[in-house]
């Protein structure tokens, strides 16, 4: 198999003040965005907001109409034969010929990535996504799932350093999706940098390092997910079924505490860890908890807001 591009800078993404313009429309205003070696950046926005359009500037299947993009420090639009060589793309799209078979899909694609084809690299492919038993099968007899995860192999087959992910898990079942991001995590323990594009948000919250916002082709933030979960946190909510009836609320329980369903439930807020073992611990003086649901700020009732903040703007 032919190397890859010796990286030429350590940091897999740049991009400086990019704009997409389609006409009169711009899809992509003012982008600048570096992305770190060896993370999951997930890329968040409502559908139209332009992540699958600066993704394809990335990867060369569309130009930018200002700035400048380099992977691995080289330039996108003049230097494209070696930036296409070191990311890998999974597109929104099930694209494949119908009467190639999935071995026979990954020796194309080794070629028009500009890789010797070697057979034994596609069959490893094949069984680490589960589609070895379907190695010589037509892709068009493919489920959708199956389809799903030959276009990630498709994407793997030059070994890329950068791998872009563009709504992975669209269409699947739980189950295929938690493989899907078993092999994500894997990936990345290997060394490659993975930008996800999804709006399953519970994936990005549970996966990415960081994670940026766009709305209308602006980059609203970027933050690392911890941080982002911090600095947006509301008040949680602890709700607590009783094996019998309280009459009134057990002292030393936060402001807002309250009794529901004639004393049988008693709903409580936290803000931190401690403060709801504190609550847990008053209740049970006073009372048996037969169930316990504890709801918490998601990323999903982050993202939401920052839409909103933006539409107000």
């Amino acid at each position: 198999m032919t190397a890859s591009p010796t990286p030429r800078d350590p940091c897999p993404l740049r991009l400086d003040g990019v704009v997409k313009r389609f006409g009169d429309f711009t899809a992509v205003r003012d982008v600048t965005l570096t992305i770190d070696p060896g993370e999951i950046f997930a890329l968040l926005g409502p559908n139209g907001a332009g992540k699958t359009t600066l993704i394809r500037c990335v990867a060369g299947l569309a130009r930018q109409s200002v700035g400048a993009i380099s992977v691995f420090g080289f330039d996108t639009v003049t230097e494209f034969r070696q930036t296409r060589r070191l990311l890998g793309l999974v597109p929104q799209e099930l694209n494949f010929d119908p009467f190639f078979t999935p071995h026979q899909s990954l020796m194309i694609q080794m070629g028009l990535m500009g890789v010797t084809p070697d057979a034994a690299w596609a069959d490893q492919l094949l069984e680490t996504f589960a589609l070895t038993d379907h190695r010589d099968a037509y892709t068009r007899h493919l489920s959708g799932g199956m389809k799903r995860r030959l276009l990630v192999a498709k994407a793997l087959v030059h070994r890329p350093r950068l791998l872009f992910l563009d709504e992975p898990t669209a269409g699947v079942d739980v189950e295929l999706r938690k493989d899907l991001w078993a092999e994500v995590r894997r990936l990345r323990e290997q060394g490659t940098t993975i930008i996800l594009t999804t709006h399953y948000l519970e994936e990005a919250e549970e996966l990415a390092d960081r994670i940026g916002v766009i709305h209308k082709g602006r980059l609203l933030l970027v933050e690392e997910r911890d941080a982002l979960m911090h600095s947006r946190r509301r008040p949680g909510q602890a709700l607590l079924d009783l094996a019998a009836p309280l009459d009134q609320l057990p002292e030393g329980l936060p402001p807002g505490a309250e009794l529901r369903r004639g004393g049988r439930q008693l709903c409580s807020p936290w803000s931190d860890p401690e403060e709801l073992e504190r609550t847990l611990r008053r209740v049970r003086e006073v009372a048996r908890i037969i169930d316990l649901q504890v709801e918490r700020t998601r990323l999903e009732d982050i993202f939401v807001e920052l839409i909103a903040e933006a539409e107000q703007r």
